[in-house]
């Protein structure tokens, strides 16, 4: 079977943790903690952790982390760093479609995509999200970005790959195999408008979502604005959960 684009893509990612994307983590992880100390939370799955960025600076501010993300490459780079520094920290490879986890987090986070908007259908990204709710105890916190809708919809002439009605745009990117050749690869990516994305994160249990922008860093209490290509998510899992008595 053909590999889906991100699994090329993310497979021989050297260099992702040059990428200008990954250079805030530690100022992520402040906001992060702002957050969890409304709780206080001390559990944590990261979903599509990449190498591990968040999930190994969560570690080291004391915090238990799982990690989980789909290319083995990047979870055996977390891993050795981990090993490295001596963190007490989980990564292990799977599918962020497919989560195993019970009830077993206080906190999710899904940061920089983390597969979310990047698989194949949107019927693909509510399984994304229904795994993640599954996986937080009552009570507990989910924390996600997403690419902004509105930020393409401002910009559909310059953007003929991006079709308004399915919110999907379609892109070239040039990558390395695992022959260290160039590769041309097909790509997809899925952008959600605050509202859909609230609307999305609903229909699979969420409760008291709270978007913040996604500027050049995490901002609570600002609206993100059609100038911001992300923004990001706060929901909660309720107390009592669907199915559960009072």
């Amino acid at each position: 079977m053909k590999r889906a684009w991100y699994q090329s893509l993310y497979e021989h990612f050297d260099g992702y943790d040059e990428e200008p994307y990954t250079q805030s983590t530690a100022d992520e992880v402040d906001f992060l903690e702002s957050v969890f100390h409304e709780r206080p939370l001390r559990t944590v799955l990261d979903i599509g952790c990449g190498t591990g960025r968040h999930a190994l600076e969560l570690a080291r501010r004391g915090y238990r982390v799982t990690g989980i993300d789909l290319s083995e490459a990047m979870i055996a780079q977390g891993t050795t760093q981990a090993e490295q520094e001596g963190l007490a920290i989980h990564l292990e490879q799977g599918d962020a479609r497919q989560l195993r986890f019970k009830k077993e987090f206080e906190a999710a986070i899904m940061l920089c995509e983390g597969g979310f908007s990047l698989v194949e259908t949107d019927v693909m990204d509510r399984a994304i999200l229904q795994g993640a709710f599954s996986a937080i105890k009552p009570g507990g916190v989910f924390i996600m970005t997403s690419p902004n809708a509105e930020f393409m919809l401002a910009r559909l002439s310059e953007n003929e790959g991006f079709d308004p009605s399915t919110r999907r745009e379609t892109f070239e990117l040039e990558a390395i195999d695992e022959h260290g050749a160039k590769q041309l690869l097909n790509c997809t990516q899925r952008y959600y408008s605050v509202d859909e994305l609230s609307e999305l994160l609903a229909s699979v249990g969420f409760a008291g979502m709270e978007s913040f922008r996604v500027s050049q860093g995490y901002e609570r209490g600002v609206s993100p604005t059609k100038d911001d290509f992300e923004f990001g998510m706060i929901a909660s899992v309720p107390a009592h959960s669907r199915g559960e008595s009072l």
